[in-house]
């Protein structure tokens, strides 16, 4: 059965191919820059990536392009052959615990919680709607990446602000569910449990840590929004409320321009004054760069100051802490700083693994330390197809 991976922006659309139940992986890549000049999209197939320069005026184009590639390069001969079609949504609020069946009424919610992703949720619906339009008799499936952690408990997603406030849907969501779920299942089955107690550290341009307790989240980070939690590339994370109002008004800019400055403009490239990108900032403290030393030590207290909370919240019974995403999977100077800091908690890092382990799996931690530490790298495509087949089969 091949089923498609979907995974709109709002301007990028990754997609990957599978033939299921087998996860085979036949096809995989991405557009960049839809409804910008310049488009682009890259192709992966039999090992060989194809790269095309295409202005793409919108999502339906590059599904067109997409969808077209597939049979010109004979990776399927009719469309029919894509039986089901999984879409990433951001935000399904906490209507949704699992992912589901597209239907009109789940379309409907979607949109409706658009206000709680404005920058997502359409997005997704666009991706979904243009690949529906070319492939009607597949079935489509909606897998929210905020439906892993509504096993978090009402002490931990309620905001100490006004009760009535949860009629309103304030609430702590979390994000990157897909991710943490997939490494969840991962360590389940390596460690040969059915029920694991982990600190998850999804650590990319966007991050998140989730305290895993019984292999359901159990608390996370990322709260109403993907803006709070831990500093980003180039989001703040969690900041006093109090500034918003005092720098409206120090710099006379409305509440639009502050959150854009919240999500683009802060982060490690607001540290740095330089870049978002880890690599470009370690580069820069290996020149003594005072900012970049500045970004990456407060990245690093950002993150422990997470792992220490979730370690007291599973009161210490722990299967083991997780490094995975971008940074988390490749950096090894970001790693190293953050483990460290867990010397008091016995937790000690191998040094020549750690420098040897990126992008694969690896075993971190020193013989010596109480909790082992892993890096293993997340597929949130594959988590998406399994969801999807479970669904459709």
């Amino acid at each position: 059965m091949k089923i498609l991976s979907i995974n709109a922006g709002s301007s990028s659309l990754k997609f990957t191919l599978y033939k299921m139940p087998e996860e085979e992986k036949i096809v995989t890549g991405q557009f960049e820059r839809i409804g910008i000049k310049d488009g682009s999209y890259k192709i992966k197939v039999n090992g060989e990536k194809i790269e095309k320069k295409q202005d793409l005026k919108d999502h339906k184009v590059a599904i067109d392009i997409l969808l077209k590639e597939l049979l010109d390069l004979n990776i399927i001969k009719d469309l029919n052959e894509i039986k089901a079609v999984g879409h990433r949504v951001v935000q399904g609020a906490d209507k949704y615990d699992d992912s589901v069946v597209i239907t009109d009424e789940v379309v409907k919610n979607i949109e409706k919680f658009a206000s709680l992703a404005p920058l997502h949720n359409p997005a997704n619906l666009i991706g979904y709607q243009a690949v529906k339009e070319k492939l009607k008799d597949a079935k489509h499936v909606a897998i929210f990446d905020t439906a892993f952690h509504q096993s978090i408990p009402k002490v931990k997603y309620t905001y100490p602000l006004p009760l009535e406030f949860l009629d309103l849907k304030v609430r702590k969501y979390g994000f990157h569910g897909t991710s943490h779920k997939y490494i969840t299942e991962y360590m389940q089955k390596y460690l040969n449990k059915d029920k694991v107690n982990l600190i998850i550290c999804h650590i990319g341009n966007g991050a998140s840590i989730t305290a895993v307790k019984d292999s359901k989240s159990f608390d996370t980070s990322m709260g109403f929004t993907p803006v709070s939690g831990l500093m980003m590339g180039t989001r703040c994370g969690d900041i006093d409320i109090s500034i918003a109002p005092y720098i409206m008004e120090e710099l006379n800019i409305s509440i639009e321009e502050f959150m854009n400055i919240c999500n683009k403009k802060s982060g490690l490239l607001g540290i740095s004054e330089y870049s978002s990108d880890s690599r470009d900032i370690e580069a820069k403290v290996e020149e003594k760069d005072e900012k970049a030393i500045l970004a990456t030590d407060i990245y690093a207290d950002k993150v422990v100051s997470y792992i220490a909370n979730y370690y007291f919240a599973l009161e210490g019974k722990l299967d083991g802490i997780v490094f995975t995403a971008g940074i988390g999977e490749n950096s090894n100077t970001t790693r190293k700083r953050i483990i460290d800091k867990l010397k008091c908690i016995d937790i000690y890092l191998d040094e020549k693994i750690n420098d040897e382990t990126r992008g694969s799996f690896g075993i971190i931690s020193s013989t010596k330390s109480k909790y082992k530490v892993y890096v293993v790298p997340t597929d949130e495509e594959v988590e998406i197809a399994r969801d999807t087949y479970r669904l459709t089969k």
